[in-house]
């Protein structure tokens, strides 16, 4: 039995999505996923606008309405059949993201204890055999193996196993056996 640590924004949760619709929205853009690849959505907007994009993370209802990711619940709750599995967000880079959080996780992975959520903003802390990150950084902090949940941001960094969504998160832990 592995003790698996997975993130929440952009691995089980939809981020991205949500702050495209909102800017998009806000200010007549058209930014799309592909104008992404290989940057953070903050380089791809002018700077005047980079106030706007960290105050949708301060709004209580931003992480309440974002996308689950795509079989993330299905996937999710076989690995904790499993294996040991902890959420481990780094919601304290956001404050005030811990309740929507922990209500967005209540509500769609009602199957995940609340003593197995984590919120921390440095992942080296978490003891465990794997990371399930979007985030490059973190994933160099973490001293176990690091898997990296393809996102638009990280396309082009290759340290890490990639894994592109959760049917190949499934495929990872049950074809190595």
């Amino acid at each position: 039995m592995a003790r698996i640590a997975v993130d929440m924004d952009e691995v089980m949760a939809d981020t991205v999505a949500e702050h495209k619709r909102r800017y998009n929205a806000d200010f007549g853009a058209e930014l799309t996923h592909e104008d992404l690849d290989g940057k953070w959505l903050w380089q791809c907007v002018p700077p005047e606008h980079h106030e706007a994009l960290g105050n949708y993370l301060n709004e209580p209802e931003f992480f309440g309405a974002l996308p689950v990711m795509p079989e993330a619940q299905r996937v999710l709750e076989r690995l904790s059949r499993d294996h040991e599995v902890f959420i481990a967000s780094a919601a304290m880079e956001v404050p005030a993201s811990f309740t929507a959080k922990y209500q967005w996780m209540e509500q769609h992975f009602p199957f995940i204890r609340p003593s197995h959520m984590v919120f921390c903003g440095d992942k080296s802390i978490l003891a465990a055999d794997f990371l399930i990150d979007d985030n490059p950084r973190q994933l160099r902090l973490f001293r176990g193996r690091g898997l990296l949940f393809s996102a638009p941001h990280n396309k082009y960094a290759t340290e890490w196993t990639r894994v592109d969504d959760w049917l190949a998160v499934e495929n990872f832990f049950y074809k190595q056996k």
